[in-house]
């Protein structure tokens, strides 16, 4: 994670993501850099634009359902648990995307 962290940190300071930065902020965190993972992260985020990658990573969570009425039917009950289920697989696959974004 130390790697992601330094690259967040690289481009919140307006800096170019590149092997040396990366390793200059590693190793300024005193931590021993590891050149294939530096390498590895820097190709995995070339083209990615980091601002939106981050919007996407902090969508807000659906507000919660109402509660459903005393009367309402089994078939309308099942139909909202799938509704749900259906928002939290898109967020799990949305958390699951960025994670592999950054290793």
């Amino acid at each position: 994670m130390e790697y992601v962290y330094a690259a967040l940190l690289l481009h919140a300071a307006g800096k170019e993501i590149n092997e040396e930065n990366l390793k200059k902020v590693i190793e300024a965190a005193g931590i021993e850099p590891d050149e294939a993972r530096i390498k590895a992260l820097v190709s995995a985020l070339e083209g990615v634009n980091i601002d939106e990658a981050i919007e996407q990573a902090v969508m807000p969570v659906a507000a919660a359902a109402p509660a459903a009425a005393p009367a309402e039917s089994g078939a309308a009950e099942k139909k909202e648990e799938k509704k749900e289920e259906d928002e939290s697989k898109k967020e799990e696959e949305a958390a699951a995307g960025l994670a592999s974004l950054f290793g």
